[in-house]
């Protein structure tokens, strides 16, 4: 990883994905972690996954997202720092009426960055977690009705 710094408008090798309304951009990519900016508009989540073998962290920045984590709901705010241990379920949900920012990382990288471009601009939710679930993040299957 080269030392620098990526500034506010600037995403590491130019990529930013759009993946199913919310606006990720890289900010920090190496083989023992990767960080991007995610903009979450109102309305926009994330659905319990687990990642098997990477640890998920989520600053928040902006706004309030609520968090499924381990079968329980907790509000994130602005400063707050939810940490998703691996092996874990967790989503991420933004139930407000404002757009929710916050800068993710994961540790290990493993393939989440070859995911991201898999799913950009993928329109269709099946195909997100048929494709993810390749790149060792497995989504739970929706509650019974």
């Amino acid at each position: 990883m080269p030392a620098g710094i990526t500034t506010k408008d600037e995403a590491t090798d130019g990529l930013v994905w759009s993946i199913l309304g919310q606006t990720y951009t890289l900010k920090q990519t190496a083989a023992d972690s990767m960080a991007w900016h995610a903009v979450f508009p109102s309305g926009t989540f994330v659905p319990p996954h687990v990642h098997p073998t990477q640890d998920e962290f989520v600053y928040v920045l902006g706004g309030v997202y609520t968090i499924w984590l381990d079968g329980k709901e907790q509000q994130a705010r602005p400063g707050d720092l939810v940490r998703m241990p691996r092996g874990i379920a967790h989503g991420i949900f933004n139930k407000g009426d404002e757009t929710a920012t916050s800068l993710f990382w994961v540790t290990p990288r493993r393939s989440l960055q070859e995911l991201f471009a898999r799913i950009h601009n993928v329109p269709d939710p099946a195909e997100v977690v048929r494709i993810a679930a390749e790149h060792e993040v497995d989504f739970l299957p929706p509650p019974a009705a």
